[in-house]
């Protein structure tokens, strides 16, 4: 799955990342009104580097990666898969 957001990030996951029990666990939990879990869901379908490469991307002047704006566009990806775009 490839795409970018609305804030210009650009991503490519690959389809085994998202073909995980483990990352529907994740989103389970977050469901459940566990919000840390969101870091889980962000390593397991992004993977390491490229949650990097995000976080890095949102990074302020000041140096910090705004809650807000890591979990909106987290939720963007996972509606790409939803509404089917590549």
């Amino acid at each position: 799955m490839k795409g970018t957001l609305k804030n210009g990030f650009e991503f490519d996951i690959p389809d085994n990342r998202l073909d995980n029990m483990e990352l529907v666990d994740a989103l389970s939990e977050v469901e459940d009104n566990n919000p840390l879990a969101i870091t889980k869901v962000a390593n397991l379908m992004l993977g390491k580097e490229q949650k990097k490469k995000l976080y890095d991307y949102l990074r302020t002047e000041k140096g910090n990666v705004p809650i807000q704006e890591a979990t909106q566009s987290l939720i963007e990806i996972m509606s790409f898969k939803k509404e089917g775009k590549n």
